[in-house]
Formats: structure tokens, sequence, C-alpha cells
């Protein structure tokens, strides 16, 4: 079948590329020319495992190209997808849906014979209505139906989230159009993904409401978290508790800064806009929401406690920017208002993250940026982790506390145990896990 992408962002090139790599052929659209010709030269725009791979032997294998103009590809398309942005709109918080509207207008001048447009953008309940809405007004003789055909990738892990996914969304009631996606999807049925047609609001507001959902847990288990170090409980030990209970599971249970990414601030805002318009607030996400922005300070506020309460004049050592390992995508994340509290107590910071420092660079002001794990700690007066990539997991302690000023580590991802930095004099900060695993070592209890 062929396919086009409009839009070659972080969803429209890695489902364009994963079509293209089911045997489809696919043509990605953006209107960023200095994107277009990267992505002809073979320079991947975003980092993610393995994309870089499958672009590449689909373009060799002629089955993936790229272009700015969408006129030729649309005609000759048999599904349209709209993978365009859809940021937070600023004053609101309502999903922007200007670059969903233009792309249907486009689209709209270009079909030729019957086409399915499938929404592969994250968008509001109603949204379908208006992209079919703009086509029509623009083209009444068309043939064509609009489908909403949510995506649900982890950034990290989107070409084994596209390819063996949990499920597949696909909200339409023409069956012609359904038949359409069917097909598309083809490839997939070996594995058993479980297709799920409903109609096209139910689609949407399922993306919604399973990231809503996921951010929930994540804010549950960290006022837990919070909870655990009051009382003296460890926080690992009652996720590990709650999450064998099949009907809550393990996912999503770590305590952390709060969640941050393209997707979970923006879907949780979006949705309290929709269901406030609607007349039926969400008040659980309403106060997920509020908790996760406040908790990313806090975060910041610790460092500084670990630090006697002051860390004026004093260089504190960043691991990790990128608001989860696997990415260079440092939207809304943990990392941005942690380092500027510690930047308004008069810290000096250092940072080092794998991937994310160019992202960085744009979003953080004043931040000194290290080439390895090691020149970001020489000379800090603490470390602080905040990303979990996998390259801290094993670091050299021993060196570690030899290149800080003072021996200080606040572990906001908990990837050590605690006894392995107490027992070599560290003070040790984590998150959730009882204090007397969190001191120096003279007030370790084993």
């Amino acid at each position: 079948m062929r396919v086009t992408m409009i839009g070659a962002g972080y969803v429209g090139l890695v489902s364009g590329a994963c079509f293209a790599d089911f045997g489809h052929v696919v043509t990605c659209i953006d209107k960023d020319p200095a994107k277009i010709a990267a992505l002809k030269a073979g320079d991947i725009p975003i980092f993610e495992p393995g994309l870089s791979e499958i672009v590449a032997n689909n373009v060799r294998a002629g089955r993936l190209s790229f272009d700015t103009d969408l006129t030729e590809a649309v005609r000759s398309a048999d599904a349209v997808f709209i993978a365009v942005g859809t940021p937070s709109r600023r004053g609101d918080g309502h999903a922007d849906l200007s670059y969903v509207h233009q792309a249907s207008r486009e689209i709209a001048a270009a079909i030729e014979g019957y086409t399915v447009v499938v929404t592969k953008s994250t968008v509001p309940v109603g949204t379908g209505d208006a992209v079919e809405a703009i086509i029509r007004e623009v083209r009444p003789d068309a043939a064509f139906a609009v489908v909403s055909n949510p995506e649900f990738l982890r950034e990290g892990a989107a070409i084994e989230d596209f390819k063996r996914p949990d499920r597949i969304v696909v909200g339409t009631e023409d069956e012609r159009a359904a038949e359409v996606m069917r097909a598309l999807y083809r490839p997939l049925y070996l594995n058993q993904s479980p297709l799920l047609i409903t109609n096209r609001r139910t689609a949407e507001l399922i993306k919604y409401a399973a990231n809503a959902f996921l951010a929930t847990k994540i804010t549950f288990i960290n006022e837990i978290a919070d909870l655990c170090e009051k009382v003296g409980a460890n926080v690992q030990e009652v996720a590990r508790g709650i999450g064998l209970d099949n009907r809550i599971g393990g996912k999503f249970l770590h305590a952390g800064p709060g969640y941050g990414g393209s997707c979970f601030p923006k879907d949780t805002l979006a949705l309290v806009k929709i269901a406030q318009d609607a007349d039926s607030p969400v008040r659980i996400v309403e106060t997920v929401a509020a908790v996760n922005e406040v908790r990313k300070r806090a975060m910041g506020r610790k460092v500084i406690a670990a630090c006697g309460g002051n860390v004026a004049g004093k260089t504190i050592a960043i691991l990790g920017l990128t608001f989860k390992p696997n990415t260079d995508d440092m939207r809304e994340a943990p990392s941005i208002a942690i380092i500027r509290t510690l930047q308004d107590a008069g810290a000096a910071v250092r940072a080092y993250d794998p991937e994310g420092t160019q992202q960085a660079k744009a979003v953080l002001e004043n931040v000194q940026y290290a080439d390895d794990v090691y020149a970001a700690i020489e000379g800090a007066d603490a470390l602080a982790i905040i990303t979990e990539w996998d390259a801290f997991r094993a670091l050299d302690l021993d060196r570690v506390k030899r290149l800080l000023r003072e021996p200080v580590v606040v572990d906001l991802r908990n990837i050590y145990p605690p006894q392995d930095l107490i027992s070599r004099g560290f003070t040790y900060v984590s998150i959730g896990r009882p204090q007397r695993f969190s001191m120096r070592r003279d007030a370790y209890e084993p």
C-alpha cells in the first residue's frame, strides 16, 4: 500500500519508517527544508535506538522517501496520516490544532480517488469531526474517510512498541476505511496484536485516558515515596508489594523526580481542558498535573538539603538531563526545574548526558557541560543523578568519592543499593527509602 505521512517529527518518522519496514511504500512530508535535506542525506534529527538503521534500510530499498511537497504523495496515497505537533496552546493549555487544520486543508486540495485520512497526532475529542468538515469544505466532491489512530510509542522503545504493540486503536464507523487500516497493520497479525475498532471520538479519548492513567500511577508512587520517608518505609518494596497484584501491575511504579516528556505533561493538561469544556471535570487528573509540577522543584530543594541547606558558591554535578533514558528529548524534563532551583539558590551546575546535551543547551542557561561522567563529577561539592541512563548504573564509586570535593550523592532514581555508597563513607540520599539508609555510614543500620 502507499502511505503518506504528514510530519516527519518523532511520531511521523518512526511510524513512517516502520510502515516501510512492513513493505508499504511511504513518503514522509515536512515543511522544514533543512529537516528533509538532512533525512535525505541520512541524518536522523532525533535519537531513537534502531531508527537510523530502519530508515537507511528502507530508503535503500526504495520504500521510504522524504519531501517538502505533499501534492504528489497525497494524490497517489491509499492512506494519509496527519502526524504533526499538537503542543499546549499558550495561555490556556488547550491542544493547539493549527497544524492539524492546516494539514487537513492541504490534504483536501491534493486527494484523488478514495483516500483514508488518519489522525495520528494526539488530538482532543471531536478533532476528527473538524478534520472531516475542513476537507469537505475544501473538496465537496472528494471520496474520503477520516480515521483516528492514536500512537502509543514510548520514547527509547518506539520501534519495539510499533512492531509489537499492546493494542492498535482505530476509530471509524466506515467499513471501507476499517479494511484499509486492517491491511496497513496486517503484518502485525502474526504477533496477534489486538486491533480495537471503535468510533472516532472514543479512539481520540482512549489516548488521553491512557496517558492520564499512567501519569497518575507515577504521581501516586511519588507521593507514597514521600510518605515512606516520613514513616520509615521503603517505597521500592511498597511498589513491589502492590505491583504483584495483577489488577495494579508493576509498571510505572518507580519513584522519581516526576514525569516529563512530550506526552504526559501536555496530554494531562489537555484532558483537563477537554473535561472542563464538557462540564465534566477530571479532578484526579487536575491534581496529578499540579502535584507533578510542584515535585520537580521539590527535588531541587532535596539536593540543597543534602548539601546542608546551602549551595551558594558550590558546584553540583548533574548526571542525566533528558526526561528519560534512550532519548535526547528535553521537553518538560525534571532536570530543567531542578537545575533552575539549584541556580536560584546560588549553585553552579556542571552536567553530563549521553545524548541530551545539544537539546539541553536550548532550554538551560549558565550550565557547564562535561564530555563524560567523571569530568562532570570532578571537583563538585555534590552529585545528583536525575536520569537513569545505563551508563550511570555501575559507576566506579571509589573514583567518584576521590573526585568529589564532598562525598554527597543524591540518587533521584534509586539506582544504587544504599549500602554500596554508605559503606564507602558517602552521604547518600535517595527517594522514598528509610532515612537510616540515606545518611552517613555511622547512621547505617544493616
